[in-house]
């Protein structure tokens, strides 16, 4: 028998959907509150939400009628017209109040900025009490008590009370981050948890986040942050990208807003692993803040109950812009490192200090046991003959445009030589155990991994060939048939120009099954099943062909490991200067191929302070 379900239990579906946990309740809460205009927002959690929830805000309220209105399920103030393209606020479903009410006991209490006194409406589970008058000052506070009373089933769910506030938290933090100009105090049971202040005065919206990130994640964030400001077209890419000597081991610090939404989305994630795919340890993650100015007629956010999700008309021309804003502010950061490699460093002298524990690496910059999932490292000598242009000669420590007037002890420079202790690596003044040079600059010292260091210079080399030469591709005398997912052959096929572009001419063989007539020569013999296979998840999952990119970037650093000035060579002083000046003007030279930092410097401050001349 088909039936009609009644309002309360249409209310309890529509809530399985909204409130999944206490947080999600605060999430719409301070999303409404966001839309109504407020510049303050104070929460107060008790017993992680589950017992209360207070969401306080000092917008421009609701009168009597719209008060009436607010607890009816499907009805907004944030869709002027019917077009569900044009949605420029939070909230804009008309299901958080109706949903919240129809499971906990609600109390709405509201006032504007031209009214008498305030208003205040009561629902317990889905019952709508009488309005009463109420005394508040402009704005809205919004009382959830007993959360999941009517589902108590939902609560057996929950995690534990400390898992649910850092939920709530988390989703208060990014809010605060994507909203400079409001201020935010979260409390649970009387115990403050983030309290932010509003910017004040005039202030660029750049900066004013800066400050907010700064409050929020700390002074070393923004220490080590490069801002990004490009457009293409209608759409606009802002925020800050961390260096990537500034990394974590999970992607918990990537932070991503599509027209001031917080949202994870696979494509602009993928985009953020892209743009950092060839400075960072594949077991590393990049720290970003990014806010994506989109049209709304250009991006659908009304693809998940929870607004978590969002789908863009061009997601190639998303991708585009991040990948290529990322890589620009990389390259402009040149040789700079983080700052918390050189805190790293002060640390270690600090008393009962134990370093800790590092995979094991081969001389080649490998973790041991490393291996790949397709292809061979004796490709390496395969491509080094016929390509040896790239490299550096290793019969000579460095190409001769990198060689400089050999450097002399301090003190002893000539007129027509330069003064290196101005330059921003400094002046070469000795090497330590074969692997280290030591320099001075006019400000402390810089303590380099001359490996690492030239590694990264031979590698930015050739991707400069490979940029201006293409990648040479060989073909395959019986052409290779790799059958797949129909799904995945169309994605996969859908790329084909771009693969060509790495070396890899693929074209259709019939419904699901695509034919191989070409792979990059550089790769040697690879597993070509297993190679398109990975190619086709890659793309699925990420919208890049990250997959070959980065077999043959690993291949380059491979080559460049072994083409670069090894540890335990001795270098001159006018080698090891030449060195320096070369880093100075290399875009990434600040870590090598593998992630980690090139050098250390130490300002002359901190040495005092390892002395006990400064406190």
């Amino acid at each position: 028998m088909i039936r009609i379900l009644p309002p309360n239990l249409v209310n309890r579906i529509a809530a399985g959907e909204v409130v999944e946990r206490p947080a999600s309740v605060v999430k719409e809460l301070v999303e409404n509150a966001i839309d109504a205009g407020a510049t303050r927002v104070d929460i107060i959690l008790e017993q992680a939400g589950k017992n209360r929830i207070v969401v306080h805000d000092n917008g421009k309220g609701m009168d009597k009628d719209e008060l009436a209105l607010a607890v009816q399920r499907h009805a907004t103030s944030k869709l002027p017209s019917d077009d569900l393209l044009d949605i420029r606020y939070l909230g804009f479903r008309g299901e958080a109040l109706p949903s919240i009410a129809s499971i906990s006991r609600l109390t709405v209490t509201t006032r504007t900025a031209t009214a008498d006194n305030a208003w205040s409406l009561h629902v317990e589970g889905g019952d709508i009490a009488e309005m009463e008058p109420a005394v508040l000052a402009p704005g809205t506070r919004i009382e959830v008590r007993d959360l999941f009373y009517a589902t108590p089933a939902r609560l057996k769910f929950l995690k534990s009370d400390r898992t649910e506030i850092q939920q709530a938290l988390d989703i208060v933090t990014r809010l605060a981050m994507a909203h400079p100009n409001v201020s935010f105090s979260l409390k649970s049971d009387d115990r403050q948890l983030l309290h932010v202040d509003a910017a004040q005065g005039a202030f660029e919206l750049l900066d004013a986040r800066l400050d907010r990130l700064s409050a929020i994640m700390g002074r070393e964030f923004s220490d080590n942050a490069l801002a990004l400001d490009k457009q293409r077209d209608a759409i606009r890419l802002t925020g800050f990208a961390a260096l990537p000597t500034f990394n974590r081991g999970t992607s918990a610090e990537q932070y991503l807003f599509v027209n001031q939404r917080p949202v994870r989305d696979k494509l602009l994630l993928g985009s953020i692993r892209g743009a950092y795919q060839d400075v960072l340890a594949h077991d590393r993650h990049a720290v970003v803040v990014l806010f994506l100015e989109v049209p709304s007629e250009e991006v659908d956010v009304n693809v998940h109950p929870a607004k978590a999700e969002v789908r863009f008309r061009d997601s190639n021309l998303i991708r585009g812009l991040m990948v290529g804003a990322i890589k620009h502010a990389l390259s402009e950061a040149g040789f700079r490192a983080s700052t918390s490699v050189g805190v790293d460093a002060l640390q270690s002298f600090a008393p009962g200090y134990n370093a800790p524990v590092q995979p094991a690496y081969h001389p080649s910059g490998y973790p041991s046991g490393a291996n790949s999932s397709y292809g061979s490292r004796q490709a390496a000598q395969h491509f080094y003959e016929p390509h040896s242009s790239y490299m550096a000669d290793t019969a000579t420590l460095l190409p001769q445009d990198m060689m400089a007037p050999l450097a002399r002890p301090a003190g002893s420079a000539t007129a027509n030589e330069p003064d290196y202790t101005l330059y921003p690596l400094g002046a070469a003044r000795a090497q330590l155990h074969k692997t280290y040079i030591v320099a001075e600059t006019a400000d402390g010292l810089v303590m380099v991994d001359q490996h690492a260091a030239h590694e990264r210079l031979v590698y930015e080399e050739m991707k400069a060939g490979l940029a201006i030469r293409g990648i040479a591709r060989q073909k395959l005398l019986i052409p290779e048939v790799v059958a797949l997912d129909e799904a995945l052959a169309e994605c996969l096929l859908a790329r084909s120009q771009e693969l060509l572009e790495f070396g890899l001419a693929i074209e259709s063989f019939g419904v699901g099954t695509i034919i191989v007539r070409e792979t990059p020569s550089m790769l040697g013999e690879v597993d070509i099943t297993a190679m398109i296979r990975e190619l086709a998840d890659n793309i699925r999952e990420f919208g890049e062909v990250l997959a070959l990119k980065e077999r043959i970037e690993e291949l380059c650093g491979t080559l460049a490991c072994h083409g670069s000035v090894r540890a335990g060579r001795s270098l001159s002083v006018g080698e090891m200067n030449a060195l320096l000046r070369q880093m100075e003007q290399t875009p990434f030279s600040g870590q090598c191929n593998h992630g980690r930092p090139t050098y250390i410097e130490l300002k002359r401050r901190d040495i005092e302070k390892l002395f006990g001349r400064r406190g």
